[in-house]
């Protein structure tokens, strides 16, 4: 990456700053320099460039002292929260952030996990990549059953801004012609494995309602000339993707929407730049730009922009709006409603259900893909809602043999025992649980009354837990993970409640949601706050409620349109 691109102290007029480099960050950035607009993109942590700083991405496990496991006191002391999350090890643990730096607190009784990845390119660098896109029936479930405020937007407003995303970002897939499922613009899937395909003929039998499909992931199958001239290449299923991937094959800031953006001239990057707060002038109801400490020395700036989009993460654009305050605004800008903060949500992961195979022994596959199966979600409208729940789950797992790591516990010795190590083993599958959460004011996240960070600045304060809606719903989803592969003809079929806190799904959002009546919501149908109108928030603080599908394609969505919305607007002389 050109080193003209990061800038320290600058006292320019930038058309548009963008908070913060993850998956909207990138796409805000890309965005706005393609239509021509000067833009300052800054990012709280360090640089990662794309290639040459994927450290750890070509060496082995053995080459670490714990193969890959952080060693125990380390993992405690600095990443108590972070080692939660399924992607921390000692080959990725420099792509998250350290709990010593980043403290919070939540209220007694509950609990919320925080991941956090500060650098360059954010949790885009660790993300799943399963990319969906939500339904005609998600953006209309509040008004339909009552929960949350109305969506102030269709499935139609963000039909096309699917599709334009998806092309460049570039889905694998296959269409299914799902109505709780809209098709995205696919590359070609990833495949099943041999029990796998049978599991998914029999539930087109048996289960007719419960469809089983290869997931869709932001992997190229077959790259594109648009991906090919940034470097992207196709996936070559190794699936350590969350050590960075050189191929480029899966969608990253580093990978795409960086580059893009650099390529036009028109981006500038402040790293190492924590926002404290935005300068909000009173006498023109506008953000002036943005306060932030430098994250090594503490020195204090000042950047100065036309537009500020807010990207930095639910949590952290969260943090930043309710730190700027003024007289017209003592509890947060553009926090009229009183609502910024509240309806904190996350997907629920907490029901797994496992069984073993029998059969298929001369059946394996080649490489480790990044796809798994899915199930959609089944309860997608009022009519299908179980009778102890609202909403819905969606169903994600997958069929593979054991190897020698899950083996390795058994009794045995010599040569014969190691040569059973060598073959693979038994085949098994697990499906695990995506549900919805639904909204509820008494979800929040403030900032602490005295407690602050090393910045000064004032801690986040959680108290979230889940209703009993969500604990009916995992139990439910015991009951139809089971059922299928009772169906299946699966043996040794076990079942578990996880007990994990929101949080660790890594897809929380609602708190600085959309919505038709200022009086109840932060921002308007095109993520501009209601009583600011240069201010903008595009990431999943903007979001009325969850969905069942993981939300990273509507991030991306939600923001291109938001870009094109506000230069149209800023062009014809109204913004």
């Amino acid at each position: 990456m050109n080193q003209e691109l990061y800038i320290e102290d600058s006292r320019e007029i930038y058309d548009a700053i963008v908070v913060g480099s993850g998956i909207t960050g990138g796409w805000a950035a890309k965005e706005f320099t393609e239509r021509g607009f000067k833009t300052l993109m800054i990012e709280r942590g360090r640089v990662v460039e794309h290639r040459k700083d994927y450290i750890t991405q070509a060496k082995p496990p053995w080459e670490y002292n714990n193969r890959t496991k952080v060693a125990r006191e380390l993992a405690q002391e600095q990443y108590p929260i972070q080692q939660q999350c399924y992607a921390f090890n000692e080959a990725t643990k420099h792509f998250f952030g350290n709990d010593k730096d980043y403290p919070y607190s939540v209220e007694k009784g509950t609990g919320f996990s925080w991941i956090k990845a500060n650098q360059l390119g954010g949790k885009s660098l660790l993300w799943a990549r399963q990319s969906y896109r939500m339904s005609a029936f998600d953006f209309q479930a509040n008004k339909a059953d009552g929960h949350g405020n109305d969506w102030p937007i269709r499935y139609e407003d963000l039909a096309p801004w699917y599709d334009y995303v998806e092309k460049f970002v570039g889905i694998s897939g296959t269409a299914e012609n799902l109505p709780q499922l809209p098709d995205s613009i696919f590359q070609p899937p990833f495949e099943m494995t041999a029990p796998e395909k049978d599991f998914t003929a029999k539930m087109k039998e048996l289960e007719s309602d419960k469809p089983v499909i290869i997931s869709r992931c932001a992997h190229l199958t077959k790259p594109e000339k648009v991906h090919i001239d940034l470097g992207r290449m196709q996936c070559m299923a190794r699936n350590e993707c969350h050590k960075g991937c050189s191929f480029g094959a899966y969608f990253s800031t580093q990978s795409a929407t960086l580059p893009a953006a650099a390529n036009t001239g028109n981006l500038y990057i402040a790293p190492n730049s924590v926002v404290e707060s935005l300068i909000y002038d009173d006498t023109t109801n506008r953000v002036k730009g943005v306060r932030v400490i430098d994250n090594d020395t503490l020195e204090q700036r000042e950047y100065f922009g036309k537009l500020v989009f807010l990207c930095a993460s639910t949590l952290g654009s969260t943090q930043i709006m309710l730190n700027s305050k003024s007289r017209r605004f003592p509890n947060g800008i553009a926090n009229s409603s009183g609502v910024l903060g509240h309806y904190l949500m996350d997907h629920n992961y907490n029901a797994l259900v496992t069984a073993r195979i029998e059969g298929y022994e001369n059946e394996y596959y080649s490489g480790r893909r990044p796809a798994s199966l899915y199930v959609p979600n089944f309860r997608y409208e009022p009519s299908r809602y179980h009778t102890k729940f609202k909403r819905g789950y969606a169903l994600a797992g997958s069929a593979s043999r054991a190897d020698w790591q899950s083996m390795g516990t058994m009794d045995g010795f010599g040569v014969s025992f190691k040569n059973m190590l060598h073959n693979p083993g038994p085949w098994g599958i697990g499906l695990q649980a995506q549900g919805e959460m639904l909204p509820n004011r008494d979800n929040q996240v403030a900032l602490h009354s005295s407690k602050k960070d090393k910045w000064g600045i004032p801690q986040l304060h959680f108290n979230c837990e889940w209703s009993a809606n969500e604990i009916a719903m995992m139990e439910n989803a015991l009951d139809t993970a089971e059922t299928m592969m009772q169906k299946a003809g699966f043996h040794n079929i076990q079942r578990r409640l996880l007990g994990q806190p929101p949080g660790l799904a890594i897809h929380e959002v609602g708190t600085a949601r959309m919505g038709r009546d200022p009086k109840e919501s932060i921002l308007n149908g095109y993520n501009q706050a209601h009583d600011v109108p240069n201010l903008f928030v595009t990431d999943g603080a903007s979001f009325c409620s969850t969905g069942v599908v993981n939300p990273s394609l509507t991030f991306m969505a939600l923001t291109a349109r938001s870009v094109d919305y506000a230069v149209k607007e800023v062009k014809s002389g109204r913004l």
